[in-house]
């Protein structure tokens, strides 16, 4: 399949499709792709008048909202560069909101900073430097004139950041042929063809959102759903909607999504609703460890109306590599293995169990091969050796849709053509299999501790089962140190908490924050922030309250 360049959907587009946006209570509106063409056209023009061009860089921070799609594709036809920006997000302090886009800005080098009337206000005194610019698609739909042919294009197609978990997101320069490369992949590997609508919730800033649910998408001149993320947290029966009465069939999702909405959805909310789900063929997971059973648990909660496990397609990306790295095959099972958890020693052989078993194990779901043709993975120990299938390390990238390097003059994972992503995992034939950061991850005599095990092990807690709640690993003061963040009032389940932590952990040093909505700190994309959140502990400006907090055994100490 090849696909045409970034702006071959403006030849000759389709009135008949397009993009809706839902906006509550219950309305789609429909752009069409002939509606859009002319919004991308004029805002171009704005563009070109306004001095941007060749070389420069334009923020873009319009949320969710057809002004987006006419402010980024405007700008790769004036021959500048687009750069994909949070906006303000709900209940979001305006001061640091504020800081946060100064720091984006100066990071990539954006002059330009194209927004909606909704944002201009907080944007203009945020970044006064910045030259603004305010869409609104009825005046970009006015203002269309004949389409005047597009700049040629930048080398670079974009820079978008990186999530942020671990420190401050990272800008990334992707190059125009790395971005199509990925493209191309991913709608390979979704088999995607006419008619074959998407529908997403996800920010249209981050890569997931971006590249696989919104890029993607229009290139194939396909229909296309947008929700904005707070419209999906407030209501996701609207996001299932899209696949049991709209017809859609693609879509991507992180895990906390389906926990979400397997958690704020009853059978009870989707009866007599009449849906059919047999044609949604493709949900594709990723951007953090997959368990099997979240999976299982929204695969029964739409079981009744034809939704097929077969639609999982569990995958492992970055933004350093535009997107998608590997993906699982179109309509298998998603793949689960039982890893022994003694035996998690970076550079160690994992013993993988393919039923259940006794002694303790994670549950671990094969993120699939590589996707892109050219692009490999590979496994490395602590000094940087290749490590052979069934080891446990760091996993390593490279091909033709991989960045270069990070976008600003920070430090870099790049070696060479490779990137080394700072996430464990194991090759296991052909399937790569992730555990989690790094970073985010202790060492001990019996293997390496990661986070994500510890927050598995605490929703065994029946109070923390819908609770946000993450789990901080560190040395403090000598120890080795889990600390659980819970959005919760102090209760019961602390003590119960606590016992799960030290029974999972080994005995280590065990603290327990509770606290209001907002204590537990997240992306913009959804991912939760733990390296920040440690610092902030550690410096006593995390919030919440301390509720507990026990000692590590005798003998338990930092290995």
């Amino acid at each position: 399949m090849s696909l045409p360049a970034l702006l071959g959907w403006l030849d000759e587009p389709d009135a008949d499709r397009g993009v809706r946006f839902f906006r509550p209570p219950a309305a789609w509106a429909f752009c069409s792709y002939r509606v859009l063409a002319r919004a991308t056209f004029a805002a171009a023009e704005r563009l070109r008048d306004a001095g941007a061009g060749p070389g420069t860089l334009v923020a873009v921070a319009t949320g969710s909202a057809p002004e987006f799609v006419a402010g980024f594709f405007g700008a790769v036809a004036a021959g500048a560069t687009p750069v994909p920006v949070a906006a303000p997000a709900l209940f979001e302090r305006t001061g640091a909101y504020a800081q946060r886009l100064r720091w984006l800005l100066a990071a990539s080098g954006a002059t330009y900073l194209v927004t909606v009337p909704e944002f201009a206000a907080q944007l203009a005194a945020a970044a006064p430097e910045a030259r603004q610019l305010v869409l609104t698609m009825s005046a970009l739909d006015g203002e269309a004139a004949a389409p005047r042919a597009p700049a040629r294009p930048s080398p670079v197609a974009m820079v978008h950041f990186t999530s942020g978990s671990s420190g401050r997101p990272r800008p990334v320069a992707v190059p125009a042929g790395g971005l199509r490369e990925n493209i191309e992949a991913i709608s390979r590997w979704l088999a995607m063809r006419p008619g074959d609508a998407v529908a997403t919730w996800l920010p249209v800033h981050h890569d997931m959102g971006l590249t696989g649910c919104l890029l993607t998408p229009i290139l194939n001149r396909a229909d296309l759903w947008v929700m904005r993320p707070q419209d999906f947290v407030r209501d996701p029966v609207t996001w299932l909607s899209c696949f049991g009465g709209h017809g859609a069939r693609l879509t991507a999702a992180p895990p906390f999504g389906l926990s979400h909405v397997v958690q704020r959805v009853r059978a009870r909310h989707l009866a007599g609703l009449g849906w059919d789900m047999r044609h949604w063929r493709g949900l594709i997971v990723g951007a953090e460890r997959i368990e099997a059973r979240v999976l299982d648990e929204f695969a029964r909660l739409l079981r009744p109306f034809g939704f097929s496990p077969r639609a999982f397609l569990p995958a492992y990306g970055l933004a350093e590599a535009t997107l998608a790295v590997t993906g699982a095959a179109l309509a298998d099972v998603p793949r689960t293995v039982l890893a022994a958890r003694r035996s998690l020693v970076v550079g160690g052989r994992v013993r993988v169990r393919r039923t259940p078993g006794e002694g303790r194990a994670v549950s671990v779901v094969s993120c699939g091969a590589p996707l892109v043709p050219g692009s490999s993975v590979r496994i490395v120990s602590d000094n940087g050796e290749t490590l052979p299938h069934g080891f446990l390390g760091e996993i390593v990238v490279t091909g033709p849709a991989l960045a270069r390097d990070h976008h600003d003059a920070g430090g870099s994972r790049f070696r060479g053509a490779e990137l080394f992503t700072g996430d464990s995992g194991f090759l296991d034939g052909d399937d790569l299999f992730v555990l989690g950061r790094l970073g985010d991850a202790i060492k001990r005599r019996a293997g390496l501790l990661l986070a994500e095990d510890l927050e598995t092990a605490v929703r065994d807690v029946p109070a923390l089962r819908r609770a946000r709640a993450v789990v901080l690993l560190g040395v403090l003061n000598g120890d080795d140190t889990a600390i659980l963040v819970a959005e919760r009032r102090a209760g019961p389940w602390i003590a119960a908490a606590t016992r799960v932590l030290r029974r999972a952990a080994g005995e280590i040093r065990v603290i327990v924050v509770a606290g209001p909505a907002g204590t537990v700190r997240r992306t913009t994309s959804g991912k939760p922030r733990r390296r920040p959140m440690w610092t902030a502990f550690a410096a006593g400006t995390l919030g919440g309250d301390t509720v507990a907090d026990v000692a590590p055994r005798a003998g338990a100490g930092h290995d």
